[in-house]
Formats: C-alpha cells, structure tokens, sequence
C-alpha cells in the first residue's frame, strides 16, 4: 500500500487486480465466415478460429481463384472463388473477414456489406475518416453488423484494465506512455513501404498506441505529431503529443526502423499500470504503487491465436442483434481515423487516390 504526504492511505492502491470478465471464446454462438484477401493475417484469423472457436469457416475470396483454392485446400474451407462478388454472393456466408491492405478496406467491406453481409474489417479500418464514415453509415442502413478488428480491445488483460480504469484504482490518469515499433526491411519488398496500398507505421503500428490511448482517455482535444518519411514517401516513424478532454497526456511512437519495447503504461495520481510488450496481445499487467512497489500482477493465459476472441465478440453481438460492439463502438473507431488524417497531415503524408 502507498500513502500520501498527510499520511492517509490510496485505499485504491491497496485493492488486487480483478479477475478478467472475458468469456471464452469456444462459448460465442457459431457463424459461417467468408474471407477476403488470403493472405497471412487471414492465415492466422483462420487458425485462431479453427483453434479456438466454435466459428465455421465456408468460404474465401481472392482475385486469384487459384491462390483462394490454395487457401481453402490448407484450411479445409468448402467453397473458394475468385473473385470478391462471388464470396460476398454467397449466402451461405454469415459474416465477412476483410483482411487484406489498407487501400482495400473501404470497396471490399462496402461490397460485403451491400450485399447484406455483416463486416469484420482489419486495422486500421480504412484509410481515412471520410472512407470509416461512408461504411459506417452504409452499414447502418442496410441494418448489418460492422466491427474494426482491433484484437487488443477483446483480450483478457484489456478486461482487467477496463476494470482497474472504472474502479478508480489509479486515481486521476494524467499520463499515458505507447509504444509500436518493427524493423520492415528492406523497403521495396514489403507492402508497409507502398503508398498504393495505403502503407507506412501509423496505420499498421500506430494504430495500436493511438486506439489503446483512446480507450484509456477517451476523446482527444488535441494531437500533434512530428515525423520521418520512408525513400516512398509513406511515413517511417511518428511521434505523437495527445491531450485529452481531461487534461491527460499520451506520448506514443511508432516506427518502422527499429524494434521498439512495445509496452505501455498508465498513470495516476494513486497508481499506475504497466503492460509488457507487446502490450496488444496476450501480456502480464502490473499495479504499481506511488512508491514504485508492486502491488498486484495479472498474467494471462498464453495462446498464438489472439484473434479468436475478436471473432468471438462479432458473433455473441450479432447472435444479439446488436449492429456493433460495445467494446469497439463505431463512434470510436470513426473518432480514431480522424485523429489518424491528423497525424499524417502533421507529417506530410497522403495516399494516391485520396
């Protein structure tokens, strides 16, 4: 426990980490899933399911029909075509996975979701605010589930810093400490370094710092940012200045040039939390008092299919009715890409087509 000045006790420094709220995700109701863009993050979203859910997956999409029967063949997928039309025709598919790059998120989701389908789209959700608002607003229309698949914000350990955050453990937040970083090399061979495809850090990296501090503060009153550009022109790395409603600070970068720790931090005016690298996945988190003792820790169950539990929050929602997730709200994913758009307008960077 930790005491002030005047020699009262942080009652809130003395309580244990809750336990995580997190159900399983072999419990999430069973959907039939369709896949776009077979690539390797779509590799690792099938395993994850196949691993760790309930969840069918009955079809993939690709505009090479033999790379999509290759994908299905590793997978047991029943059904592969060639095309994006066809998967999103296909009525024996619930629910669509867009996974492919970021210049791809807004025509691949929006036909998904024209055709009726609910939409599970990677990070970062689009490739600017006025391309997140013009899904958001289609899905709402056609009355279809629409969810960011931020994976960080549906893991055990984000459960217990919701809860630490709530219960009013660390006193006042006023600073909050991110990190991303991941050496991308060489350039000209990596998708991260093309502005075609909607490239560079902030949007494959950055994203991460950027929605976790969004979680822990809510909406930004300010953001400033400072940058360095790749030999194409995307952004390489990026620092970040957040100020929040409530007058608390974010520091976060991001890099495609180094190795960062990739850990966060929280702290306040009777605690802070600290999260291992990389914090947005599976990692222990720590209370620390304000003299610097360790008061509690929480360590999660390992797995290496991280993405099922995002699978799983899509599913328990639109077995519900609901059109999108309490734990990743459109509002917020929209309020995100337009702190993004900020970012690279601080740091020169745009987007062929944009």
């Amino acid at each position: 426990m930790t005491q002030d000045h005047s020699g009262n006790t942080h009652e809130a420094a003395r309580r244990a980490l809750p336990a995580p709220r997190t159900p399983s995700p072999h419990d999430a109701p069973a959907l039939n899933w369709g896949v776009i863009a077979p690539g390797w993050i779509a590799a690792y979203f099938v395993e994850a399911l196949q691993r760790y859910t309930e969840q069918k997956v009955v079809a993939v999409g690709s505009r090479d029909a033999e790379r999509a029967r290759a994908f299905a063949d590793r997978f047991g997928i029943p059904a592969a075509y060639g095309s994006y039309a066809e998967l999103v025709a296909d009525d024996a598919v619930d629910i669509v996975y867009v996974a492919s790059p970021h210049s791809g998120h807004f025509e691949q989701a929006l036909q998904a979701i024209e055709a009726g389908r609910h939409v599970l789209v990677e990070k970062a959700f689009t490739r600017n605010a006025h391309e997140a608002e013009q899904l958001i607003e289609a899905a709402r229309e056609r009355g279809v589930f629409l969810m960011e698949a931020m994976w960080t914000r549906f893991l055990p350990h984000i459960d217990v810093v919701r809860q630490v955050l709530d219960a009013g453990l660390l006193g006042e937040v006023h600073t909050v400490i991110a990190d991303h970083g991941q050496p991308m090399t060489p350039e000209v061979q990596h998708r991260h370094f093309a502005p075609e495809l909607a490239g560079g850090a902030l949007l494959d990296l950055g994203i991460y710092p950027v929605s976790f501090a969004s979680m822990v503060l809510g909406p930004f009153t300010s953001v400033k940012a400072v940058g360095t550009k790749t030999s194409t022109g995307v952004d390489g790395q990026a620092s970040i200045l957040v100020t929040a409603e409530s007058g608390a600070h974010a520091l976060l970068n991001t890099t495609l040039f180094g190795r960062t720790p990739t850990t966060a931090s929280i702290a306040g005016t009777h605690a802070r939390l600290e999260i291992d690298g990389p914090f947005y996945g599976p990692a222990a988190v720590r209370l620390i008092g304000r003299d610097n003792e360790l008061i509690d820790s929480y360590v999660p169950p390992q797995l290496d299919g991280g993405l099922c539990y995002e699978a799983a929050e899509a599913a328990r929602c639109i077995s519900a009715g609901q059109l999108e997730s309490d734990l990743m709200p459109l509002a917020e994913t929209l309020s995100i890409m337009h702190v993004l758009d900020g970012i690279r307008r601080d740091i020169d960077v745009t987007f062929p087509g944009e």
